[in-house]
């Protein structure tokens, strides 16, 4: 198995930024490129040299990690005479943390094994809070082959690296993750209007659901309403963590393949059309959790 010495990172946005930073402070040499100067400029200072193109930053590494916004930025970063696979030199590892559909994953993946790449799509769950303290939790799609030479990198990022399968199970284990927590997180607020309503104190709610059957991630680290958990976003104001924008982006894809393969999600499906309504009312930047706003009629 060939050692990684050095790394090409495309795409140091919010989750980017901490993760260069962290394979840095892991001894990891880093080409760096994204089309924000000030996110460039922001890698440069941490330690990363700077490329001039996504083409660039794949030459002459022995590994390129990408965090990118969508499918169709992955197809174009990846795919064509300058992207990634046709700038990599053989043997490269190229993994993926973008969160983007199931079929553009094993699409590149495909292209990638055919110019005798090694890939995995790793989407992350975590967020940035996650990222700045390397406790990412990593699902992982690809061979046993990859998944082994993108383990050392993917610990010097996160905590959790599982290996959820073949090529685009990262992916499927991401969305399937992503709208389980939307459903939560509408659950949850409309359990604490409820008992709001029904004048129950909602610390005592928390104290209890937390320590019975509705116990979930959505209560006990991300309570939507202030108070019983100090470091959620309802104590201030619901700044994000992770933005309404993004868990509609992964609900809609979430969609998107049910319908491809023919599963019914009616859950799945209101909680898509929820969310839409409160990113399209002003609050796409505010951090999901503010849902409970919406809900509650404010």
């Amino acid at each position: 198995m060939m050692t990684i010495k050095n790394v090409g990172f495309i795409g140091i946005g919010n989750m980017g930024k901490p993760m260069v930073r962290n394979l840095l402070n892991a001894g990891y040499p880093i080409k760096a490129f994204d089309l924000d100067g000030s996110a460039m400029d922001a890698a440069v200072e941490a330690g990363a040299e700077a490329t001039s193109s996504a083409k660039d930053a794949a030459m002459d590494v022995d590994a390129v990690v990408t965090m990118l916004p969508s499918g169709k930025h992955v197809r174009d970063v990846y795919l064509g005479e300058r992207g990634v696979i046709a700038a990599a030199a053989e043997n490269t590892l190229l993994i993926d943390s973008s969160t983007i559909d199931v079929e553009t994953a094993r699409d590149v993946s495909e292209a990638a094994t055919s110019a005798r790449l090694d890939m995995v799509d790793a989407p992350v769950s975590g967020g940035v809070a996650g990222a700045e303290i390397a406790a990412l939790t990593f699902m992982v799609g690809g061979s046993e082959g990859a998944f082994e030479r993108a383990n050392p990198l993917l610990k010097t990022m996160g905590k959790t690296i599982i290996h959820a399968g073949g090529a685009g199970t990262g992916q499927a284990a991401k969305i399937c993750n992503n709208m389980i927590l939307g459903l939560s997180m509408i659950g949850i607020s409309e359990a604490f209007i409820l008992a709001e309503r029904l004048n129950l104190d909602a610390q005592k709610l928390f104290d209890i659901a937390s320590k019975a059957s509705g116990q979930c991630w959505a209560l006990t680290t991300y309570c939507p309403v202030p108070g019983p958990v100090p470091t959620s976003p309802a104590n201030r104001d619901y700044q994000p963590g992770f933005t309404a924008e993004m868990m509609l982006k992964d609900l809609r894809l979430s969609q998107e393949a049910s319908q491809k393969v023919g599963v019914a999600t009616p859950l799945g499906a209101a909680a898509t059309a929820i969310y839409t309504l409160y990113a399209n009312s002003g609050h796409a930047k505010t951090d999901f959790s503010g849902i409970i706003n919406m809900i509650r009629g404010e």
